[in-house]
């Protein structure tokens, strides 16, 4: 008896992850030089042969992945605010109390206004492009914020508030603080200075009494 034919679907599904593969290192590629470029000279002066010749790809390859130069900016924005998200749960589950806890994580991210990065990306050329932080992000932070006030209050240590509410406006100020940290026409050491003395007080009005 004959042997059997060799399948011909077989090499298809090897094909198919290594072009995935392919797919996700180029999209990573051009995260990555768009990143710096942006960091570097920011996204107004940033033209798109710049991150594409770097990474080693053509126009054509950043508009099959995100679209447009803006579409590459929310990319490298995602790629931040996940960043961030992941230093503030650190420093807050490495706080020795809850309370603590909360305050470190506000403290950290006006602290945050202050990276070259994030200054440049997330604060003068997000808000510039796109108005505001991205709906993602807020959702996320302002969720660890009002779980983080809940606790607080189940335990006596905050006076009794609604945790939604009070997280929003937390997240407000503190956000708004550091788009004003951020902004080119002051000292942004003198700022968050001010604003960590602010928030402090912010803060403090929480406490049971």
């Amino acid at each position: 008896m004959p042997d059997a034919l060799p399948s011909v679907a077989t090499p298809l599904k090897p094909q198919r992850h290594k072009r995935a593969e392919t797919m996700a290192e180029t999209r990573a590629s051009l995260v990555a030089a768009a990143r710096r470029a942006f960091a570097e000279r920011g996204y107004a002066a940033t033209s798109m042969d710049d991150f594409t010749g770097e990474a080693g790809f053509t126009r054509g390859a950043l508009y099959h992945h995100f679209g447009s130069k803006q579409g590459l900016l929310a990319a490298v924005i995602e790629q931040i605010e996940a960043e961030v998200g992941e230093r503030l749960r650190a420093v807050s589950d490495a706080a020795p109390s809850p309370w603590e806890g909360l305050r470190r994580r506000c403290r950290t991210y006006l602290e945050l206004a202050l990276v070259p990065e994030i200054r440049r990306i997330i604060l003068q050329d997000a808000r510039a492009v796109f108005g505001d932080v991205p709906q993602v992000a807020q959702s996320v932070a302002i969720a660890a914020l009002e779980d983080a006030i809940q606790g607080l209050v189940a335990a006596g240590t905050v006076a009794p508030v609604h945790a939604g509410v009070t997280a929003r406006m937390l997240y407000g100020a503190v956000t708004e603080a550091s788009f004003w940290i951020a902004e080119p026409d002051g000292d942004p050491a003198v700022r968050l200075a001010q604003s960590l003395d602010g928030l402090d007080r912010l803060l403090g009005g929480l406490l049971a009494r």
